[in-house]
């Protein structure tokens, strides 16, 4: 069963009680992804490193290194 079937299967016991819809599947995927970079980002500056640059300054690294 994949998430739609499974979502479609709780649409269909929610309508038959009467209770509210659940959110259809990906609603809330771009949320969580922003708060778990705020967390990577939050944990960082808690251990003393730079939030950001990382990401940029390995690939300036791996781009321009001395052959």
């Amino acid at each position: 069963m994949n998430a739609l079937h499974q979502y479609l299967f709780d649409s269909y016991r929610a309508a038959s009680l009467g209770d509210p819809a659940p959110p259809a599947p990906g609603t809330h995927d771009v949320a969580v992804l922003r708060a778990l970079r705020d967390h990577r980002r939050f944990e960082r500056v808690v251990a003393g490193r730079p939030a950001r640059g990382d990401v940029r300054a390995a690939l300036h690294r791996w781009l321009h290194r001395a052959a």
